[in-house]
């Protein structure tokens, strides 16, 4: 299994991602940033720590400058990049994936890294390239920092917010930042553990938010945010402890940018067509983006955009410059605390029928061939092939993507009735191998 993706590099630690994998990486990042200051830091998995040490130990023998922000979340290692103004910076995390994955989140310029980028990586550590210089190592602790950053970009509250971290990298710094503008917050598996004891670190699987659903209950709070494993990514139950949709958090944090004035805003191709509805009715311009972070931040930042985001959960800001799953959970209390209960706002969003992500599993290397032969079966639908395969109607959607850092296609269908939303479902399933067809249509039909 390829440990190279198109946003980043994933793998299971020491089976896929072992310490000499590891070092060939920082050699070749070192290669590439060479004599210039890089920023390291890295989540609480069990495996980061040693795959830290490996990645800063290659990039100052390459001769970079490393400033090791120690264990963060990635918005504070994007904070940090920004702040130091570094070359580049490599994060070891791998997000959202469950505990015995880990990764790196690349850097490697002033551009979000692209797939072409991360191929050549991957190319240069086939061929082992290296380089050698004079690089140094300096300790940079930015926590105190990013907290000030951002408290003085968000609104004061009084609510009371269930937070659950997930055991993940924001566990304290998620009931530190609230507390600060005044919120009431209560805990939930705010106690950094790289086991990921009580959930899987996906905030964007509504199973995954049962026991926030429950706390948001008992205590009466206002909502519930849950954050994935390194932080960058969130999702909300409502009042009443129901898991929503993030196109509707979309939506609504859409709806309070674009009501100071016009402006991009970009969403993912996942995401309900509710979503560029909504833009367009509130006056801003709805700008479609492959999914992925990496492909919604270059779509982020070419529009200048006023906000940016994905159902996955990751949100994009103006006044940040990257994604932040606690910033996007402040802007969502400011929301309520203005216009009344989460539960009756997201009700007042106009809803069609949209299937959640159907997740099949599917080798790596056999995702490709399917997407090609069904853009081809499905070339008099004119298929947008933004994100894979797309066929989209005057009132409904269907397509079949990989996965970016799984080894899975996802599928999502939407119309405006059963009957149709069947149709197009058929329309497209058409175009798959028999085994696929059928093991989507299973999900479906057991709704």
């Amino acid at each position: 299994m390829t440990i190279f993706h198109a946003c980043d590099i994933r793998g299971i630690a020491g089976r896929d991602l072992s310490d000499v994998a590891a070092r060939k990486i920082g050699l070749a990042v070192g290669l590439k940033l060479a004599g210039r200051q890089v920023v390291v830091g890295g989540d609480i998995r069990l495996s980061t720590p040693a795959l830290q040490a490996v990645i800063i130990d290659a990039l100052v023998e390459s001769g970079c400058h490393v400033l090791d922000i120690g264990t963060v979340s990635t918005p504070v290692f994007s904070y940090a990049l920004q702040t130091t103004a570094a070359a580049g910076g490599v994060m070891v995390t791998a997000s959202h994936n469950p505990a015995p994955y880990n990764g790196f989140k690349l850097v490697l310029g002033p551009d979000p890294v692209s797939e072409a980028a991360i191929a050549a990586i991957a190319r240069l550590v086939a061929a082992g390239a290296r380089t050698s210089g004079p690089g140094s190592l300096a300790r940079l602790p930015v926590r105190g920092d990013y907290l000030a950053f951002t408290a003085a970009r968000a609104e004061r509250g009084s609510l009371k917010i269930v937070l659950d971290a997930g055991n993940g990298a924001v566990s304290t710094l998620a009931p530190q930042l609230f507390r600060s503008l005044g919120y009431h917050v209560v805990e939930l598996f705010c106690q950094p553990d790289g086991r990921f004891p009580h959930r899987p670190p996906n905030p964007a699987l509504a199973e995954n938010l049962a026991a926030l659903g429950a706390a948001v209950r008992e205590t009466g709070a206002a909502f519930g945010a849950a954050f994935d494993g390194d932080g960058d990514r969130v999702g909300f139950v409502d009042d009443g402890g129901r898991p929503l949709d993030n196109d509707d958090i979309i939506v609504l944090l859409a709806r309070h940018y674009l009501a100071a004035g016009p402006g991009a805003v970009v969403y993912d191709a996942k995401c309900s067509m509710v979503v560029p509805e909504e833009i367009a009715k509130a006056g801003g311009r709805a700008v479609m983006a492959r999914a992925g972070h990496t492909f919604s931040k270059q779509a982020f930042r070419r529009e200048n955009a006023l906000f940016a985001g994905e159902i996955s959960g990751h949100f994009f800001f103006r006044e940040l410059g990257y994604d932040d799953g606690l910033f996007a959970a402040l802007k969502v209390a400011a929301i309520v605390a203005a216009r009344g209960p989460l539960a009756a706002l997201a009700a007042a969003i106009p809803h069609y029928l949209l299937t959640p992500d159907i997740r099949i599993p599917c080798p790596h290397a056999d995702k490709e061939p399917i997407l090609v032969a069904a853009a081809a079966a499905l070339a008099p639908y004119r298929p947008n092939l933004i994100d894979g395969v797309r066929i989209e109607f005057a009132d409904g959607w269907g397509m079949v993507r990989a996965s970016v850092t799984e080894p899975l296609l996802t599928f999502r269908f939407e119309a405006k009735t059963a009957s149709r939303l069947r149709e197009i479902a058929a329309t497209l399933l058409a175009a798959l191998p028999v085994p696929l067809r059928d093991a989507v249509q299973a999900k479906i039909t057991a709704g």
